[in-house]
């Protein structure tokens, strides 16, 4: 039994990390030999320490979280779903991969613009390097991604393919990941998201402050109005850096600032602003923390995001 639900769960970014660890050996050696290793580009020894770790602690999250929603996408697709896609053709494939990567920035977004998916995501911008092992610094909470796949056993996807799917996802974001690359030709930086695009995703400076969600594709972003170029070398990190290692306060200290707001706000609407408004979002009452003035009805006011 317990083989045959690995099987269905089993990640294909297990089978690339010996792959990831020569790529990130290549990059040092790349930086080293063009003097830039100690830059925001390069490596610290102690950021990079915590950011494999991170990783590592990843892994064993996304497979309890996998073998947890398995249980429920299965029961949907088998009971629910009108109809089932073929798991066994080119283009049942092609449109997963392009379905999934929609649902991946539907769901990036919505960590970046709501509090609390913003309390998860936090932590993999929380390095002020960017570079290959960056790329390895994740989330230990990946609740918010069952909620926007969803729809996908509903639609006929079978669940097992939905994880294969994102795993390639994930592997392709990790190259992304590095400034030893510049632009790439035109067609490219049009349809896909490229190393130069995700430079500026996780730029701190007011002009790239959520943008560029997409995970495969940043047509996505072109579509939506939340696409950026790249102007300048960004500023990594959080708008506002946590200055700590500890992997733990990097995973979770914005839920503990969450529910130290939330119980400190007076009115209930200031308690659910607190949890699904934009990260830095404030009560009208409350000393300015927003570049906007709210709106008259609700007092909600929309703030830039990562914000530590």
């Amino acid at each position: 039994m317990l083989s045959i639900v690995w099987e269905q769960v089993q990640n294909p970014i297990l089978y690339a990390l010996p792959f990831f660890g020569v790529f990130i050996a290549i990059e040092v050696v790349l930086l080293r030999v063009a003097g830039e290793h100690e830059t925001r580009g390069g490596y610290s020894a102690v950021d990079t320490r915590t950011s494999l770790t991170m990783g590592m602690g990843a892994l064993v999250f996304m497979t309890l979280f996998k073998f947890l929603t398995m249980v429920l996408f299965v029961i949907m697709w088998t009971y629910l779903a009108p109809w089932h896609i073929p798991s066994n053709t080119w283009w049942s494939w092609l449109l997963l991969f392009v379905v999934v990567d929609f649902t991946w920035y539907c769901n990036h977004r919505f960590s970046h613009r709501v509090r609390i998916g913003w309390a998860a995501h936090q932590a993999h911008h929380s390095s002020q390097y960017f570079n290959l092992g960056t790329a390895l610094r994740q989330k230990w909470n990946p609740w918010s991604e069952a909620i926007f796949w969803l729809p996908l056993p509903l639609l006929g996807f079978t669940p097992w393919t939905i994880y294969v799917a994102f795993g390639f996802n994930l592997i392709y974001q990790f190259f992304s990941h590095t400034e030893t690359i510049g632009q790439l030709p035109r067609p490219i930086e049009f349809v896909f998201n490229t190393p130069s695009h995700h430079r500026v995703h996780h730029g701190s400076d007011p002009e790239y402050l959520d943008r560029n969600y997409g995970g495969i594709l940043i047509v996505w972003d072109r579509m939506f109005g939340t696409f950026q170029r790249e102007l300048h070398t960004p500023t990594y990190g959080l708008t506002t850096p946590v200055d700590t290692h500890n992997v733990f306060k990097l995973q979770y200290h914005e839920y503990g600032k969450i529910i130290a707001d939330v119980r400190r706000a007076d009115r209930w609407r200031d308690k659910i602003g607190y949890i699904v408004c934009p990260p830095g979002w404030a009560p009208r009452q409350a000393p300015a923390q927003c570049e906007g003035a709210g709106n008259e009805s609700g007092g909600f006011e929309r703030c830039a995001t990562r914000t530590a």
